[in-house]
């Protein structure tokens, strides 16, 4: 996620690249990272005492592991899941904090991106913010750190929902005799396109449903097997359970 951040704040000029060091340990790594985009790299912590951003893009069990002090007026934003604010700020006796939850599109520039601020983060700050998540996708500002948590079980997870939805419509393509490729592409551009139809449209998802939805036609057909099957409380349930977890994750 850290890449993709990277990748696309680089291809969109919100930082070039003689401004950035990145933190790796593993010396594969910088390499390719050097390689690829043309920052400066480093195994040790020292860059970040003059740093007026540092990304943390790490494992939430190896946060203390990253040792170093941060400038008084620097940024300090966390892609974590489930590291509260509370926990950065007592790591890194820090203030000015942003907690994103970004998602896997973002490797596409797709993704979708919420943040909060904590009060000490300027307006100059929270402009950044947007420009850098705006990088990778879309991004949404939220006013409290819980929602964190049901953005992370919403749209953090979310892809693998979605995933799995995908790899169902395309077993029940071949299951009535289409070849799996061609299952594949009829099911990825039918999702892809529904998305971007919702979010143009204007109209609500239930308002897209119905108009697609003949009396006695396929898709009633289909609507009611998924109906029988507690398609959409299975779904909810799904959030439910997911935004739980993210909740027990940030008091662990």
């Amino acid at each position: 996620m850290g890449e993709a951040i990277l990748g696309a704040a680089l291809d969109r000029r919100v930082f070039v690249a003689p401004e950035v060091t990145v933190i790796e340990k593993l010396e594969s790594r910088r390499d390719q990272l050097y390689a690829r985009y043309g920052v400066h790299v480093s195994e040790t912590f020292e860059a970040m005492a003059e740093a007026g951003l540092v990304l943390l893009s790490v494992k939430p069990q190896e946060m203390r592991s990253v040792a170093g002090k941060l400038r008084e007026d620097a940024l300090l934003l966390s892609i974590m899941a489930g590291v509260t604010i509370e926990a950065l700020r007592s790591e890194f006796q820090h203030n000015r904090i942003v907690r994103a939850m970004p998602n896997t599109p973002a490797a596409v520039k797709a993704g979708m991106s919420a943040w909060t601020a904590t009060a000490e983060v300027t307006e100059e700050q929270r402009d950044f913010t947007r420009d850098l998540l705006g990088a990778i996708g879309r991004e949404l500002s939220v006013d409290d750190e819980k929602k964190i948590d049901m953005v992370t079980a919403v749209s953090g997870s979310g892809p693998a929902y979605v995933f799995l939805f995908i790899e169902a419509m395309v077993e029940g393509a071949v299951a009535v005799g289409l070849p799996r490729a061609a299952a594949e592409e009829l099911v990825l551009q039918t999702l892809y396109g529904s998305a971007l139809y919702a979010q143009e449209s204007g109209r609500s998802p239930a308002d897209l449903r119905a108009a697609v939805t003949s009396p006695a036609g396929t898709t009633a057909a289909g609507l009611i097997e998924l109906e029988k099957g507690a398609f959409r409380a299975a779904v909810i349930e799904c959030v439910r359970a997911a935004h739980q977890r993210a909740v027990e994750l940030g008091k662990a």
